[in-house]
């Protein structure tokens, strides 16, 4: 079972306790930097003097601004406010003030010499305009309509009397923009005369067009022909009325007389006829119906009353009867001539009527040529007020656009007389100031220096941490951007015996014991016994903590992985020497030892660097095959053997593979719990590769700060290749950031 570290992440998000590490790990550099910002700064702000600045304020009521219609038929000057809708406003009077052409206008007043402080050089208009444009500073504050104008220069005798041409200036501007200012002098004289003459004509031309129609009010004469119109119409609808019942009484009249005498040409002669009593007795027979159904409302047929009324109805119709028998023509007269015997005519002659037939006839018909007339007036009429709208239309806009000149004569010569660039609308509520030093220009430059070194030191301390240091620095690096799983972090201890640094391949000498009859050569090699002078590696009592943390928890990892069989074979090796690989190998078998569950060999596999081979208590390490022929000679402790296999000779590097699977089965035969082999560097042609196979677990001991990421990952690839297990120990780490906000995995331990 292989280890299950996190996936390695080159380019990991930084997080807060990066931050920290980053910030407290450079913070020498940091604070350098800083101090030399804030030093540099400080002198910038001694040795720079302050320019001097002017400060004036001007207040905006209001914007006068032309209409829309450009020229003389343009619509009357419109007034804006700078509060609803007013940052336009101020924002391009900010721009009129910030221009270049003002700027050059007021350079060229003041003399470009006295901005520049020099009379020699090209463009010095242009220079100094833009000395004037980079010293000037306009504000707005929100939701105000004052504008805050402030100079700068470092020349004390000009800032005044520059800022006070630049407002000067900015009003003339401010007027030629807004109120399109040149239509003045002869030019509106000349327009004004001219329009009041072509008003004048138009008013004549109207006079006359009135003149010639006859009319002194062309509504009135309409008014009037309509009403004309619709009495005639009346008269016609009249006539033609009483034309159409005389020809109906007339064509009855005829039909009548053809019946009663059998010609219809015969004459009433209603002289000789008492008519009078017969429209007596006619009138007296309807009264007395009347009064007969009037009395039957109220009484029956048997009433004294209803029967006097009924006989003298038949009274009456006896009488009519008798004067109907008499004059015969009174029953064609009743039925037809009625109507005309009531108008008081004496005869009803058929001819007359033809001829009041024909009159009404003619009458209908000049009546009928009188509308005719009338419609042709009133479309004359029409016509003619339509010349007159005409001319009505010329001469309002003639007196609009004389009115419109008047005015603008007239304001024109109220300017002149006012003196030119005089502008109501905007006041100086703030006129300018006089000259004094303007500090917050030193200050931001001292400020920014410093704050440039504050950002160096950050800049710098983060360009090496992320960028340009790619060691292995920090126990999270390990599994967050290698993929290892950590074992142990060993920090960076101090021995206070030896007031040094421990946790490295640290080596004491040890010489032979003195009853040796023979010392050790100059080549290391035993000249009597054949033994070689071995150095004492003895792990500092401060390392013992962690040295005991990695047995406990490579115990804790073979047991995760149920690995149950004996011996279990370790290997540990590095990257480079001074990492503290035999310090870690001799260090993790004697914590292994002190269990007091069995026997625990180290080896030294280092061939002839000797980090393993030493003197325990006056008695020189043997050779691993010496070991396993008579193990008593390796054992230096209790439960504890060292060998040194391959001393003084190079047959082993040669014969690597096949010696070491030979001695592998009598390890495995042997009675000990743990197997530590000190290993080589792993690099391409080292041996550690080679073996990494036959490990149960190989430990990898990273030199924290100094051991390239780089590497740590070619050499993993190494041995994993071999199917290794590979566990990582960092030592020597460094904690910068304070436990407070130390939060790093393992980062305490």
């Amino acid at each position: 079972m292989k280890l299950s570290p996190p996936p390695p992440n080159e380019s990991p998000a930084i997080a807060l306790g990066d931050i920290y590490y980053i910030l407290f790990r450079h913070k020498w550099k940091i604070a350098i930097c800083s101090i030399l910002g804030l030093a540099v700064g400080a002198i910038v702000y001694k040795k720079s003097p302050p320019p001097f600045h002017s400060e004036a304020k001007l207040y905006i009521r209001y914007v006068v601004a032309d209409g829309k219609k450009p020229g003389p038929q343009r619509e009357d000057v419109s007034t804006k406010s700078p509060d609803q809708g007013g940052e336009t406003i101020m924002d391009s009077e900010q721009e009129i003030l910030t221009s270049m052409d003002l700027a050059r206008q007021v350079a060229e007043t003041i003399g470009p010499e006295k901005i520049l402080g020099t009379a020699e050089g090209e463009n010095l208009v242009t220079k100094a305009a833009t000395v004037i444009n980079k010293g000037l500073l306009v504000e707005v504050p929100p939701r105000s309509s004052v504008i805050r104008v402030t100079f700068t220069h470092s020349d004390k005798a000009i800032v005044q009397p520059v800022l006070r041409e630049l407002i000067d200036r900015y009003l003339k501007m401010h007027l030629e923009i807004h109120r399109a200012v040149g239509m003045v002098g002869d030019f509106l004289t000349q327009e004004t005369e001219q329009l009041k003459q072509r008003l004048a004509a138009t008013e004549e031309e109207l006079r006359n067009t009135q003149s010639k129609a006859g009319v002194v009010s062309v509504e009135q004469a309409k008014k009037a022909a309509a009403d004309q119109e619709a009495r005639i119409r009346e008269e016609i609808f009249n006539a033609q009325t009483e034309l159409a019942e005389r020809t109906t009484i007339l064509d009855d009249f005829t039909k009548r007389m053809a019946t009663t005498t059998g010609s219809s040409d015969a004459l009433i002669d209603t002289s000789k006829l008492p008519l009078d009593d017969y429209h007596s007795i006619n009138s007296r027979l309807a009264s007395l119906r009347k009064k007969e159904d009037d009395l039957l409302n109220q009484f029956t047929d048997e009433s004294s009353r209803v029967k006097q009324v009924r006989a003298q109805i038949t009274e009456a119709e006896s009488a009519k009867k008798k004067l109907e028998s008499a004059f015969p023509q009174l029953k064609v007269y009743g039925s037809v001539g009625n109507g005309a015997a009531k108008s008081g005519e004496a005869t009803f002659d058929p001819a007359v009527e033809t001829a009041r037939l024909n009159a009404l006839q003619s009458k209908i018909k000049v009546l009928n040529e009188q509308l005719d007339s009338i419609r042709k007036d009133a479309v004359n009429l029409d016509r003619i007020d339509a010349t007159l709208s005409e001319l009505r239309r010329k001469k309002e806009l003639e007196e609009a656009n004389y009115r419109y000149y008047s005015a603008s004569l007239e304001q024109s010569r109220i300017d002149e007389a006012l003196g030119n660039g005089r502008v109501s609308n905007i006041s100086e509520i703030q006129t300018p100031s006089a000259p004094v030093r303007d500090h917050r220009k030193t200050s931001k430059l001292a400020a920014a220096i410093a704050a440039a070194g504050i950002g160096l030191g950050l800049g710098w301390a983060f360009l090496i941490e992320l960028y340009l240091d790619h060691s292995v620095r920090r126990p999270i690096d390990v599994e967050r951007m290698l993929g290892l799983h950590l074992f142990l972090s060993i920090p960076a201890l101090a021995d206070r015996a030896t007031k040094r640094l421990v946790g490295g391949d640290s080596m004491k000498a040890l010489q032979a014991p003195k009853d040796d009859a023979k010392g050790p050569s100059h080549d290391g090699q035993l000249t009597a016994s054949g033994r070689q002078t071995i150095r004492s590696i003895v792990p500092a009592d401060i390392l013992r903590p962690f040295h005991e943390t990695l047995r406990d928890r490579l115990i804790s990892y073979f047991e995760s992985i149920n690995l149950t069989h004996k011996p279990k074979l370790i290997a540990v090796t590095g990257l480079g020497r001074g990492s503290g690989v035999t310090t870690t190998a001799a260090g993790l078998a004697s914590s292994l030892s002190e269990t007091g569950e069995g026997n625990v060999l180290l080896v030294d596999m280092t061939v002839s660097q000797g980090s393993a081979q030493q003197f325990y208590k006056g008695k020189p390490v043997c050779d691993l095959d010496q070991m396993l022929d008579t193990r008593n000679t390796a054992q230096v402790q209790t439960n504890l053997y060292v060998v040194a296999d391959g001393l003084g000779s190079d047959k082993f590097s040669r014969a690597l593979p096949q010696r070491f699977s030979a001695l592998a089965s009598k390890l495995k035969a042997s009675d000990f719990d743990y197997i530590i082999f000190d290993m080589p560097p792993v690099s391409q042609i080292s041996i550690t590769p080679r073996l990494a196979g036959f490990m149960d677990m190989v430990l990898l001991v990273l030199e924290s700060e100094k051991t390239p990421r780089e590497i740590v990952q070619r050499a993993t690839a190494l041995l994993s290749s071999s199917k290794a297990h590979v566990g990582a120990v960092l030592n020597k780490t460094k904690t910068y950031v304070p436990k407070k906000l130390h939060e790093e995995y393992l980062g305490s331990l």
